[in-house]
């Protein structure tokens, strides 16, 4: 059992799986039970004294918490819970002048050395993703070409305990600036300013420095990785930055002692540098983040709050992270419905960006539109206000009943390039899957998330009912055709010669006189909604047999090949292992996957069909908690739809029918934006 007399960590949510025992709240003017083993206290902060003499009078032992190294989306000071901590019953890491259970696990090289694979994923996906200690500040951009050697000099907030148990103080501030200046004469020096000090809640070691040629004062709140790309060198006293310099492969200078000098991967300019080098030995980069990231610290799912790993933590912060930086400015979407209007604010909406959803707005950074119909439509203005057009479109795992009968989506795409359908130009999926390059991690990922959505049958809409072949369809070659929304824009932009749903039932049956072909209408067309039926002549003429209500993936399930322009049922057919064939131009088609009418001069890579699944179920779309209205993974939205009721098609036949439909799309109107 643990004792807490500080009421602040007593409220840290989910302290028991941080601390992987119980604890229990102390009074100081209570004895402490005998069934307390450890008293926990927050590192060295001068109100932990009174703490630790109670616990010393009742011989139990201290147990120091702090921070852990991926902390949090934003600061503590603002009072973001932390989803990682580290535990010392030793001292502390930034106590230079006492050892720690970090030094000790350091210096475990054989487990370290064991770990080295995953330290090598974990530090370059930080380094790639962009991720810190705290991960609400944006990147930082310059319109600038940084052609000049710059440096980088980091402050850190006044009295702060790594500060001074790093054995440092305002004069070894004061020596890095001049060394720094001195040792690079022909360099730029950039001075970082604590996020705590940007925010107005703490000051810094440089509060009265001002910008001269040489020296410029970083007072933007930017992301540390983001900067560090610019920099040859880091300068730091004991700051966190500087272990995150050495993770970005920058050279790092220390005037302080913090946890990751001495072990011959930093400059020490400390005066027990020696002494601090010869107490602690060698280690190598991962080494020390094996021991300080996978084994100090403790990490908590961000949703459930039960213990979790490191990647864990990472893969959620990425993903919050990623979400905002994509939406930072103020935002524009005009002239949607209400409709529109409704289900695009949770997924346009973040904590720092600003959304205007007016006619008409002077001060917006980017225009967000709906589709290329959008795109047309906003063009001009937006081009007069010289603003970029980011188009949104339904994601590929959408939601269980059709969009057009005003299913709110768990997904959506936001494309600054283009759209996925437009094979007239390119798009973000396409360049991601031009660039795709996964790790083995990643590559797992795809495949458990295919099998995953393979074993549940799960499809963008999840509606229909079951379907067995027909019996004069055994010991024929099956092909399956779906139908499409003929004035659907991915039959204006991604489509050539066979242009409606007629063209491409004749071109499959010239091609396939003796295959068995089942046409089965798009669900859209089918209830109503949109254009592409077709006379019942022409499907008795050019198929065998026509499925109106079933599930698109149990049909897929049973035929043999998918003949298709651009309908996302091939995709889905790639995913159930089956033959595709196009007869246009959709997202998928161009990359040795699937039979293709046509050729695609900008696909230039033959992928693998996990880059196809990662890159456009994983990485492309933004998915959105239907209550939380938090981003979530494309794995819990695929857990979501599993757990939903599918949805029937109900298929309008008279006027009563299209009565209950018009009231059910009312009520779905108002159950959304009442969320």
């Amino acid at each position: 059992m643990i004792g807490i007399f500080s009421s602040g960590i007593w409220r840290i949510p989910y302290l028991s799986n941080f601390l992987a025992q119980p604890c229990q709240k102390l009074s100081p003017f209570m004895p402490i039970a005998d069934d307390i083993a450890s008293i926990a206290v927050w590192g060295h902060r001068p109100s932990v004294h009174k703490s630790v003499a109670l616990a010393q009078g009742a011989g139990k032992s201290i147990l120091r918490l702090e921070d852990g190294f991926i902390r949090s989306l934003d600061l503590g000071v603002n009072g973001a819970p932390p989803l990682s901590m580290v535990l010392d019953d030793v001292g502390i890491y930034y106590d230079a002048s006492h050892p720690s259970a970090l030094e000790a696990l350091i210096r475990d090289r054989e487990t370290n050395q064991a770990l080295a694979a995953d330290a090598e994923h974990a530090i370059k996906t930080i380094v790639a993703e962009d991720l810190s200690k705290y991960n609400h500040a944006p990147a930082f951009v310059t319109d600038k070409h940084l052609s000049d050697d710059i440096v980088l000099v980091v402050d850190q907030t006044y009295g702060d305990m790594s500060v001074i148990y790093g054995n440092a103080g305002p004069d070894d501030f004061a020596s890095m600036l001049n060394a720094a200046l001195s040792e690079n004469p022909h360099a730029i020096i950039w001075v970082k300013i604590h996020p705590d000090v940007l925010q107005g809640k703490k000051a810094g070691y440089y509060h009265q420095l001002k910008s001269t040629p040489r020296v410029r004062l970083l007072a933007d709140n930017v992301s540390p990785q983001s900067l560090l790309r610019h920099v040859s060198r880091v300068y730091v006293v004991t700051s966190q930055y500087g272990f995150e310099a050495l993770m970005a492969g920058k050279a790092v200078i220390c005037f302080g002692q913090p946890w990751y000098a001495g072990w011959g991967l930093t400059d020490d300019r400390h005066p027990q540098a020696k002494q601090l080098r010869q107490r602690r030995g060698c280690a190598t980069l991962h080494e020390l983040f094996a021991a300080a990231y996978f084994r100090y610290s403790r990490y908590i799912n961000p949703l459930t709050g039960e213990p979790a790993k490191l990647f864990d933590v990472m893969s959620w912060m990425q993903m919050q992270r990623r979400y905002q930086q994509q939406r930072n400015g103020y935002l524009w979407a005009p002239g949607l419905s209400w409709w529109k209007y409704t289900i695009l604010k949770p997924f346009l909406q973040t904590r720092t960006n600003k959304l205007s959803f007016s006619r008409r707005e002077d001060r917006a950074t980017a225009c967000v539109v709906w589709g290329n119909y959008g795109e047309q439509r906003w063009q001009e203005r937006a081009k007069s206000q010289l603003l970029p057009i980011w188009r949104m479109e339904d994601g590929f795992l959408r939601s269980s009943g059709l969009g057009s009968n005003l299913m709110p989506p768990l997904s959506l795409v936001l494309d600054k390039r283009g759209i996925y359908y437009d094979a007239s130009r390119s798009s973000d999926l396409e360049v991601m899957l031009n660039e795709s390059e996964l790790t083995l991690m990643q590559r797992q990922r795809a495949l458990r998330l295919q099998q995953r959505l393979v074993d549940s049958k799960i499809s963008k809409y999840n509606l229909g009912a079951d379907f067995v072949l027909p019996p004069a369809a055994l010991g024929k070659r099956v092909i399956l055709v779906p139908g499409q929304v003929e004035d659907d824009a991915s039959i204006r932009s991604g489509t050539c010669s066979v242009r409606t749903n007629a063209q491409l039932l004749h071109a499959v049956r010239k091609r396939n006189p003796d295959a068995f072909i089942i046409y089965k209408p798009h669900p859209d067309v089918l209830v109503g909604n949109r254009q592409g039926q077709l006379a019942q002549s022409d499907v008795a003429l050019l198929a065998d047999y026509q499925v109106l209500n079933a599930d698109v993936i149990q049909c897929i399930q049973v035929v043999d090949e998918i003949h298709t322009m651009t309908s996302l049922a091939g995709f889905e057919g790639l995913l159930h292992g089956k033959k595709v064939c196009c007869y246009g131009m959709p997202f998928y088609a161009g990359w040795g996957l699937t039979h293709d009418e046509y050729h695609c001069a900008r696909r230039l890579r033959k992928l693998t069909l996990s880059d196809l699944i990662y890159q456009a179920l994983i990485e492309y779309p933004t998915y959105i908690h239907p209550t939380r209205r938090t981003a979530i993974t494309a794995e819990e939205a695929t857990d979501i739809l599993i757990n939903t009721p599918r949805a029937t098609l109900e298929i309008k036949k008279n006027r009563l029918d299209k009565i209950k439909y018009t009231c059910k799309k009312v009520y779905r109107v108002i159950s959304i934006s009442m969320l």
